[in-house]
């Protein structure tokens, strides 16, 4: 399936390409335009405005996806979706420490490469990023 969204990925687009890829459609393409109106019609966007897979009622565009496809009741992806949100809206909304450090974080990588490089090195960030909160959840604790 295609999926489109802003050019010029950050944190919220980094996240929800994982996310799709990960959990919803895991051959999934991407495509990046400057305009909505380039958006092919066999593409689903997100992340944009105006479409049904973006920003909604103070959510970011991550957990609108969470909610649309049933994933909100998995532990480690609503926490990814707090630090993601407070590292894109920065509305202190959640309390996410990791926010400040993941956007530098994805603001430096999104600079040393184009938007599907950025989609490649994050990925391995937001697996070890989910593989930390889903062991931090049966433990009941922060791992070691």
């Amino acid at each position: 399936m295609k999926w489109a969204t802003r050019a010029g990925i950050h944190i919220d687009r980094a996240a929800c390409a994982w996310l799709i890829r990960r959990f919803i459609d895991p051959d999934a393409a991407f495509v990046f335009v400057t305009d909505p109106d380039q958006v092919p019609g066999d593409a689903t966007p997100f992340d944009m405005r105006g479409v049904e897979l973006g920003h909604h009622h103070g959510d970011c565009s991550f957990e609108t996806i969470l909610r649309r496809y049933q994933l909100a009741d998995d532990r480690a992806l609503e926490r990814i979706a707090e630090i993601v949100h407070e590292a894109d809206l920065d509305d202190e909304r959640f309390d996410a420490p990791e926010a400040p450090g993941l956007d530098a974080i994805l603001r430096g990588l999104s600079m040393i490469g184009d938007d599907e490089h950025t989609l490649t090195v994050t990925r391995p960030v937001f697996d070890g990023l989910y593989a930390y909160y889903q062991r931090a959840h049966l433990l009941g604790r922060e791992p070691a």
